[in-house]
């Protein structure tokens, strides 16, 4: 990794680490599954725009749909929704801690699953201090809510894990524009949760939110997502997924 790819790995986490933030003010008038549909959903729709202005053709084709449908329930679909209904028992300080648990998954994963990302000492020691540094600048207080509300803990740290499995299943997408393959990822992500959000969520029958609720809508779904996934992708080719 160059300085050009440093730059954008910091800003990319700068990126996620306020959708934390932005969910959690969404999640104060809005229900999960329906926040994440709009995240994904609008994200979707800006993608798909910069995709067409960039001259890019979409995915064509049953074979790279069905990689991208993967793709989408392991970095969207899976993740987002167990990581906004967490957030509904948890604080979002403990809940980005856990979370920050995905590198080392990854790096485990990744000596299993491939061949040329084996886990090495200075990797490990790398990932446990990232973990310890995301502790310290977040604070102690955000751990005292550990072990209580468990089920909503234990939905993060699977979101973490599905997190590490989309880094590693992302790597075949490194020939793809990442533009295109943002896109295609939300937009599959969309059309999954869609059914859900009705089925569960009923949006319909909640109040309509106020300004700093769809505010943080758009922050999450242009910032944390859209433009997150594109250099998400930009790097996932070219640093690899222990990198990340």
């Amino acid at each position: 990794m160059g300085a050009r790819e440093w730059a954008l790995l910091v800003f990319l986490l700068v990126l996620w680490g306020g959708s934390f933030f932005f969910a959690e003010i969404a999640l104060a008038e809005l229900p999960p599954f329906t926040v994440a549909e709009l995240r994904v959903g609008i994200a979707a729709l800006v993608l798909i725009g910069a995709v067409r202005a960039a001259g890019h053709p979409m995915p064509q084709g049953a074979g790279p749909w069905t990689a991208l449908f993967v793709m989408g329930g392991l970095n969207n679909l899976i993740p987002f929704s167990l990581i906004l209904w967490g957030q509904t028992q948890i604080a979002s300080g403990l809940a980005s801690i856990l979370n920050a648990t995905t590198p080392l998954f990854t790096v485990v994963r990744a000596h299993v699953l491939t061949g040329d990302e084996n886990m090495t000492g200075n990797r490990l020691l790398g990932v446990l201090l990232g973990l310890a540094g995301v502790m310290v600048l977040i604070g102690g207080e955000a751990l005292r809510g550990l072990g209580l509300q468990l089920a909503a803990q234990i939905a993060i740290l699977g979101a973490a894990l599905s997190y590490s499995l989309a880094a590693i299943y992302g790597r075949r997408f490194s020939g793809s524009p990442p533009l295109v393959t943002a896109a295609g990822q939300v937009t599959v992500a969309a059309v999954m949760l869609l059914p859900v959000v009705l089925i569960v969520d009923r949006p319909w029958t909640v109040a309509l939110p106020g300004l700093s609720t769809w505010s943080a809508i758009l922050a999450i779904a242009v910032l944390s997502t859209a433009l997150a996934y594109v250099i998400y992708f930009r790097l996932l080719a070219t640093a690899g997924p222990t990198n990340l």
